[in-house]
Parts: C-alpha cells; structure tokens; sequence
C-alpha cells in the first residue's frame, strides 16, 4: 500500500492499527485519555505492544451528537499527530472524512486518511491524490453522525458492499488517486443491522477479487454486542473470536482498542497455525509462572 511514508508491505501477517479518539464522547473508552499527554502515552503503549499504524479520530462516531466543526476537529488532532508520528515516529492514520481536516493532518505528519463516509466527499480524494496518502475506503450507505438501518440489504449486503466498493474504487481512480493507495473497509455496524454485519463478515473473503488490501474494523463493535449482550468494554471476548475469522479470511489490517490482547492472540495463532517457528528450547520463566502474591 502507498502511503507518503512510503510502501506498507501488507499482507506478511496481520497488521494492527491501535485506536487513539482525541474526543470527549468516543463511545467505547468514555473519553478517559481526555489530555494530549495522556493519549500520547496510550499511543506509546500501543506501540510497544504491537501496533503496526495509530489510527487518530476527533470526532466520535457517535449518532446522538452533531458533527464537530472541522476547526475544532483539526484542534484535537494536529497536536497528536505531530507528537505521534514525530516524536514516537509512528505510522499514523487519521480518522475523518472532511477533506480539511485530512489535509491538516497530513501535513502533521499523518500518512493515511481512513474515511468512514465512503468518499461522501469526493474533495477527500483530490486530498490524497495531491498528497500521496493512503486511502481507506469504507462501505456505508448512511451519511456521518446517521443511524441507518435498512431491512432492504437482509440476504444482499454483501452484494451491496461489493457493488459499492467497486463505485468508490473509480471514483477514488478518477480524482487522481493510486490504486495502490487504497485499502478497503466492509464497515461493519455502520448503516447496517447486527444480522447483515454479520452476513457481510461471512463473505468477506469475496471482497479479495477487487485486489485490493482489507481492513477489518470490528472492535467492540455493536454487532458483537448484541450477540453476547455485552457493553462495549466487555467485548473483548468477542472482537478476538471476530479477529480470528477475519484473519482466516485474509484481512491485512485489524483496528483494534485492544492492542496488547491482540498481539497475543495473534502470536498463539501463529504459533499454533506454524506461521511462525517455535524455539525447542522455548520455556517460561519462573517470574511469570505464576501469579505473584502482595
């Protein structure tokens, strides 16, 4: 994938992209990192953990709150952004879908533009085609900050998810945008119910013939909770057995909250699955056999 860092040689194994929302009302962390130091330091935490990419919102998907005004946006994520990928020299990703914003934060120093809108704005293209950054394209049928449950897509989501991938894929190609550029999102949760997210997930291996890279975005997402009946917090369970299946399918980017969990289901995979070589002199240390008492 071209990025303005450069190639990301995807598909060797799974990549993750680390979640960092610099918003108040994110709706899986209750705005817990609410200051720039502190979500740098979530950052360097992901990062030492495993994270491939920091994917930086500032504006929360959320459908029970307006939009946020694209200055106010830039605010909130320019300063992370330069911390994040200067400081801590990390791979960043930004998560909007105003082509101000995107233009603003890859001048910070952030290499991909992960769009939930589905080029809703077309101007978001002509940003990543002027610049070089990455683009992710994500399936919606619903507008930002919309909350759109159509029965019409039961049994032909994934016809629809492909159909418009497809759409979006020209158009991105029209505005001046490499096909190499581009990474694909079903958009899972979003202007779909529980049972077509998962429809659409069952089938993701079909996406595979647009030939393009696949990013898979099912962290504490709704669909797992309404199958586990669970909050967003007690998901965790459920997003690894959802990880699993994406990576069974193929996918080559995982956006997870949940960096460390991930990296470690990951390497038991692996291992499990001789991806990797197992040492025969392998063992575990007396300090984290057990758990140690107070």
């Amino acid at each position: 994938m071209l990025t303005t860092r450069g190639t990301l040689a995807l598909g060797i194994r799974p990549w993750l992209m680390g979640i960092v929302n610099a918003t108040p009302d994110s709706f899986s962390d209750a705005g817990e990192r609410r200051t720039l130091q502190a979500r740098v330091e979530l950052a360097r935490e992901m990062l030492d953990a495993g994270a491939d990419i920091i994917d930086i919102g500032g504006e929360s998907g959320v459908t029970n709150r307006p939009p946020v005004d694209p200055d106010v946006e830039i605010e909130r994520v320019v300063p992370l952004i330069e911390r994040v990928a200067g400081e801590l020299g990390a791979i960043v990703s930004v998560d909007t879908y105003k082509p101000e914003v995107a233009r603003a934060a890859i001048t910070a120093g952030a290499s991909i533009v992960n769009d939930v809108s589905g080029l809703g704005d077309p101007a978001l293209a002509d940003v990543c085609a002027q610049t070089g950054a990455g683009l992710v394209l994500m399936h919606t049928r619903a507008a930002p900050k919309e909350k759109l449950l159509d029965p019409s897509l039961d049994g032909r989501v994934l016809v629809d998810v492909e159909l418009f991938l497809r759409e979006r894929i020209d158009l991105a190609l029209e505005r001046g945008v490499a096909f190499e550029q581009l990474l694909l999102d079903p958009g899972p949760d979003f202007g779909k119910t529980p049972a077509q997210t998962v429809e659409a997930l069952r089938g993701i291996e079909r996406l595979h013939k647009l030939g393009r890279p696949l990013l898979l975005a099912v962290s504490r997402k709704d669909f797992i909770g309404a199958i586990i009946g669970r909050p967003p917090r007690g998901r965790l369970a459920g997003t690894l057995a959802a990880i699993a299946h994406g990576v069974a399918a193929g996918v080559h980017v995982l956006r997870v909250h949940d960096v460390a969990e991930a990296a470690d289901f990951l390497a038991v995979s692996a291992a499990l699955g001789a991806e990797i070589e197992v040492d025969p002199l392998l063992r575990l240390s007396d300090e984290i056999r057990w758990e140690q008492g107070s």
